[in-house]
């Protein structure tokens, strides 16, 4: 029976019931301790609440005790799943978990670091809905897991800062109908889940001061804004302010002057004061409440160039921001126009050409020279070379032929393919790009946490100090209220944190997407910044380092031509799938050396293999088989032993009477791992180390050869994750890279765990921090580099918002600051910010 049985099944007694248990979720990484076996979660292994099939013992008293089935549960207790967002440690796992275990009704409580998920026991279905909240007191997000395929997005445009966002949140929270919502400033998204029609979720946006539209739907359409003019208030509103100011220099009216003055407030000032009303409606205290208390407080004084100065600044510096922050923002957007929006599909004799949703798993496909690939798939018949470049960074093509895996978003650059489809569009390597891309985009760094935290308690004091400044000094002192009440609107302004919030997560988009573009996924800005501040990587050699798969290193004749050994190894080894006949037929392949007649193969587990030749038995095999034969090896004692300290697997060919020559075997190195490595080193990396499960002389051999600067040998999995260990208690920040999958232990354990060839491995992209989405190494070194300028960048941005802030308030009080110089030293300082941070969007490889 299923966890999600909810009939009772009776035993044979009647009276006697199996307690039920309501999973309200098909996955059941509950535990928040991963099994790394297999790279999965055991459900329930760490729940302080077991849950047992209680069955009645009726062969032996044929009835049940009423005290027993009075005990049992009228409601099932009920699992529901959570994702988490903004934990950036274990320890804000067990925060959670130790919080919510304290709250009533609440049965078992598990998160997992891991995964970002968190499981909830409770008996009472109506609990399940207070636990966001219950988080959010805790400091993070909750979304329940089943609850994300209902949830709709929309697309917001106008939002400049992490504020508008928070705006928007809690005015579409106040409506009934909607009973989820979530904004993400970095990716100026909204997710809402409702039971109104998306018209008014529209609707309530724009009463909010922004615009938004169904992001599955046509962009002018659904949202019915995105077509027409926006209409041009910045520039009406200078032109109003540009006529006032000229006016007063001629002999126009005061009165006209003002008129002109007060035009320039009431356009400019519309939006953000109708903004501002809603966002003091909910609660929230934004920029847009500020900006419009400073330019209503100047117009009450009389300043009214002044306020209209306020409004025309703040509205160009906003449309300014907004510009930049959306060429910010299409640096992943530009990844969803990778892949066609059609696929040209065979049916019966024909070519139909369909929408690539509506391909299913099974159909054929035909992809012309110059095409993308529309959807991942096999290749049936053609072959061609593909630029793999919008998927894994590769700079070269790739050939395929029949039986490759292609990729959607890929470029067919010579012969006409068919494909037969293997993956739906919402499953192709590219979506999964896209949609953990996104998600990494609206990950909250550990910087822009403190921040937000920052902001959150530094602009309600500053709105405090302001009114304080704007009432004690006429109140106490006798000052004139005229000054006071300036100085106090002109402290209004500076307490708008704008370029501080937004000096994080602008330049974690701009880094997360340039990754993106060149085959690199990271996800999330924690471990943008871990990736800055790894100062240890440490390397799976097999498959990482090296190729994975066996060469001939050496041909060494003792009797005869080099080509004759060959050919006669290629006849023993051809009909013998062991990797090792492999390399030596490979070999023979390569360099035009065909097999002779042989006849009588056989194989001989653990030993080699033997094959009858013109009527002699020779055989390839290793030192134990010829020692068997009685073959003397006294005098090639040395060499064997020499190639063999060099990480060499020996294969000695000969017949029962002598040795004929020496094969030698070995993992050879990619060829882009030494200038990989060097590379690494130039960035600033102190260590480079090698982990393998090789011995000491395999191990030295492919350590010199790669340029690593340390190496552990003889290394089961779980000594790896050993060896990591050993590397944190030295005092250095470790990563890991190995293929995500026998290498999951290790990549746990580290501190930024790096996964390669992600573009074929659904696994390495869900397991890693980092992904590299090509088989190599040739993307990590512009991965570090990029991290470690993306801290740089945020650091600048954060020094200069605070210092701009600081510098504003010390020249307030004195009188040097005016007004307008405030709104322009506040947008200016947001504007510098989004600049510098785009900086990364042209960080090349």
């Amino acid at each position: 029976m299923s966890g999600n049985e909810k009939d009772i099944q009776n035993s044979c007694c009647s009276g006697s019931h199996e307690q039920k248990l309501e999973v309200i979720q098909a996955e059941t990484d509950c535990c928040s301790k991963e099994n790394t076996d297999h790279g999965k979660q055991e459900a329930s292994c760490c729940t302080a609440q077991e849950t047992e099939e209680r069955e009645s013992s009726c062969c032996e008293t044929g009835e049940v005790d009423d005290d027993k089935d009075a005990g049992q549960p009228d409601n099932p207790l009920q699992l529901v799943e959570y994702q988490i967002k903004g934990m950036d440690c274990p320890s804000c796992a067990a925060t959670i978990e130790k919080g919510l275990q304290k709250k009533e009704g609440i049965q078992s409580v598990s998160v997992n670091y891991g995964t970002a998920k968190m499981a909830v026991g409770a008996e009472n279905p109506a609990l399940f809905d207070q636990i966001p909240q219950h988080v959010k007191k805790l400091g993070f997000d909750a979304h329940p897991l089943q609850t994300e395929r209902e949830m709709e997005t929309y697309k917001v445009e106008g939002m400049d800062c992490g504020s508008c966002a928070a705006t928007i949140e809690k005015h579409l929270s106040n409506n009934p109908a909607v009973k989820e919502v979530r904004v993400n400033f970095s990716t100026g998204k909204l997710h809402v889940r409702h039971t109104t029609k998306p018209d008014e979720i529209i609707k309530e946006v724009q009463r909010s001061g922004f615009e938004a539209y169904l992001e599955s739907g046509e962009t002018p359409a659904a949202g019915k804004g995105n077509d027409r003019r926006h209409f041009p208030a910045a520039t009406v509103s200078g032109t109003m302010l540009a006529l006032g100011f000229i006016g007063s220099f001629t002999p126009l009216s005061a009165a006209w002057v003002t008129a002109f003055y007060a035009l320039a407030i009431a356009v400019g000032g519309w939006k953000p004061l109708r903004s501002a009303f809603y966002a003091v409606k909910s609660g929230s205290l934004d920029m847009n409440v500020l900006m419009a208390s400073a330019a209503l407080g100047a117009a009450l004084i009389g300043e009214w160039f002044e306020g209209a100065m306020v409004v025309w600044l703040f509205a160009v510096g906003n449309a300014l921001q907004n510009r930049s922050l959306e060429r910010t923002r299409d640096s992943i957007r530009s990844l969803m126009n990778i892949a066609p929006a059609e696929a040209l599909v065979k049916e019966g004799r024909q070519w139909i050409r369909k929408a690539v949703e509506e391909v299913s798993i099974g159909e054929v496909i035909v992809v012309k020279p110059g095409d993308r690939i529309p959807l991942d798939g096999e290749i049936l018949s053609g072959a061609s070379s593909l630029n793999q470049a919008p998927i894994t960074g590769e700079s070269l093509p790739v050939d395929k032929q029949e039986g490759d895996v292609v990729y959607a978003g890929t470029i067919n650059e010579s012969g006409s393919l068919e494909v037969r489809v293997t993956k739906r569009s919402e499953d192709t390597a590219i979506a999964k790009i896209i949609h953990l891309v996104e998600e990494a985009q609206e990950k909250k760094a550990p910087t822009q946490a403190f921040v937000d935290r920052f902001a959150g308690v530094y602009t309600p004091i500053v709105f405090i100090l302001a009114l304080l400044v704007m009432v004690i000094p006429p109140l106490i002192t006798g000052g004139a209220w005229g000054e006071w009440l300036y100085k106090g609107i002109s402290l209004l302004v500076v307490a708008c944190p704008c370029a501080l919030v937004i000096s994080t997560p602008v330049a974690i988009v701009s880094a997360i997407g340039n990754a993106a573009r060149h085959g690199v996924l990271i996800k999330g800005g924690t471990f943008l910044e871990k990736a800055g501040a790894i100062q240890v990587m440490a390397f799976d050699k097999t498959g990482t380092l090296t190729e994975g798969r066996p060469k001939v290193a050496d041909v060494i004749p003792l009797h005869g031509e080099k080509d004759e050994l060959i050919s006669i190894a290629r006849t023993i080894e051809e009909y013998s799938a062991h990797p090792i006949a492999a390399a030596v037929s490979a070999y023979a392949s390569e360099r035009g050396i065909s097999a002779v007649n042989g006849r009588d193969f056989l194989a001989l587990p653990g030993k080699g293999a033997q094959a009858d030749i013109d009527g002699t038995v020779y055989y390839a095999g290793n030192p134990k088989l010829f020692k068997e034969l009685g073959v003397p090896l006294n005098e090639l004692e040395s060499q064997l032993k020499q190639l063999q300290s060099e990480g060499k697997t020996i294969v000695l060919i000969g017949t029962a009477e002598e040795i004929s020559g020496i094969i030698s075997v070995a993992d050879s190195m990619r060829e882009i791992t030494v200038r990989s490595i060097q590379s690494l080193k130039q960035s600033g990396l102190k260590e480079l180390v090698m982990l393998t499960g090789d011995n000491e002389g395999t191990a030295r051999r492919i350590a010199g050869e790669a340029g690593v600067d340390r190496y552990f040998a003889d290394l089961m999995p779980e000594d790896k994750t050993k060896a990591i260990e050993k590397l944190q208690h030295e005092g250095k920040q470790v990563a890991m890279v190995g293929d995500g999958i026998n290498d999951a232990p290790a990549l746990a354990s580290s501190d930024l765990g790096i996964a390669m060839g992600g573009a074929g491995t659904d696994t390495a992209m869900e397991t890693a921090d980092v992904v590299l989405m090509a088989d190599n190494l040739e993307k990590l070194p512009h991965t570090i580099r990029l991290s470690r300028k993306a801290l740089t960048i945020i650091k600048q941005n954060v020094w200069f918002s605070l210092l701009t802030k600081l510098a504003a308030l010390v020249l307030i009080f004195p009188g040097f600051l005016t007004l307008w110089m405030a709104v322009l030293s506040d947008t200016g300082a947001a504007l510098i910010v989004i600049l510098n941070s785009m900086r990364l969007l042209r960080h090349k490889a």
